[in-house]
């Protein structure tokens, strides 16, 4: 198991986005904060590619994201695409409850505690067993 970049003593929760160490908590960011070196942005060689990239850089591949024992948890992308074209996904997102939902747990620094609350809410449940069924199907909706 893979301790912090900076403490040396927890299992980190969280990855710094200028260099993408993992480190365990606020203290560990603000001690780090003040030795990051960033990481430079890859430039892509081809044009740019959808509205999240920067014009002229290229998206961080999973592998340079993830430990390798979180790689095997890594989803395909032909499956993360079929999530993006899926119209009961899209069909959930449009409800602005869901929406704050979504950007309460992602920008919640105890993201444990935030996912306990957030799976008490049936709208996040739904989003999530909708997230499944595509990620992870069942032989039965394999065949529909």
């Amino acid at each position: 198991m893979q301790l912090c970049s900076v403490c040396s003593d927890s299992v980190p929760k969280y990855r710094c986005p200028a260099c993408l160490i993992r480190y365990c908590s606020l203290n560990c960011f603000k001690t780090h904060k003040e030795s990051c070196e960033p990481v430079p942005k890859r430039v892509s060689t081809t044009e740019h590619q959808g509205p999240s990239h920067a014009a002229g850089t290229e998206a961080w591949t999973p592998a340079e994201l993830l430990d390798e024992e979180d790689q095997g948890d890594a989803v395909p992308a032909d499956i993360l695409k079929k999530l993006g074209e899926s119209e009961a996904l899209k069909d959930l997102l449009r409800n602005p409850h869901l929406r704050r939902l979504l950007v309460t747990v992602d920008t919640a620094e105890n993201k444990v505690a935030i996912m306990k609350t957030a799976m008490q809410e049936p709208l996040f449940v739904e989003l999530a067993d909708q997230c499944l069924k595509i990620v992870e199907p069942t032989d039965a909706e394999d065949d529909d």
